[in-house]
């Protein structure tokens, strides 16, 4: 079992092992990598600042950067749609620390195998203790081991948005008022 949810199958993992030290060596984690099949397959890549956030052009410079690398390595046998983006506000919890991160939020985490005759959990995560997650669903607080995840994301409630949108304005990134100005007078330096 690898120790995270960022990539599930081998090709995943393999584009992870590719990919992370490109995103890093640029200041950002990667949250998540999944290929996705399909008539044109579709490299999905989640990428954010340590501290949370990204914006669309830094979005975009990861792609370029990526797609050099891929270029180069060219895992993809066939031909492939790369798509980068943030975890969005209902994000998948992909590592140990996102369950510390976002103590206190509701989330729906579901195992591989069945513990306690379930699968599925939703509840309000209560912390990391000791490799397990810990989130409180109706029946009290469970603790999950963090390998025994197949998928964990956040649950999209009124006080997480209200939350994550306070996050960003008081980390100084735009409210949604100026973006509209920014459009209208063209790209803006730092």
């Amino acid at each position: 079992m690898s120790n995270d949810l960022i990539a599930k199958t081998a090709m995943d993992r393999r584009m992870a092992e590719i990919l992370t030290p490109v995103i890093e060596d640029m200041g950002f984690e990667l949250v998540r990598v999944r290929l996705q099949g399909g008539k044109t397959a579709t490299l999905q890549i989640m990428a954010e600042r340590p501290e949370g956030g990204i914006e669309v052009d830094e979005c975009a410079e990861i792609s370029n950067a990526i797609s050099a690398v891929l270029d180069v390595e060219d895992p993809i046998m066939d031909a492939y749609t790369l798509e980068v983006s943030s975890p969005g506000i209902d994000r998948p919890l992909t590592r140990l620390k996102d369950f510390e991160v976002f103590e206190g939020y509701e989330a729906k985490l579901e195992t591989h195998e069945l513990i306690d005759g379930r699968k599925r959990f939703k509840g309000v995560l209560a912390g990391v203790e000791g490799g397990e997650v810990l989130i409180n669903i109706e029946e009290g607080t469970v603790g999950l081991q963090f390998d025994w995840l197949a998928d964990a994301k956040l649950v999209l409630t009124d006080e997480l948005i209200r939350d994550m949108l306070k996050a960003r304005k008081d980390a100084g990134i735009l409210n949604e008022d100026s973006f509209d100005e920014i459009e209208a007078e063209g790209p803006q330096e730092d």
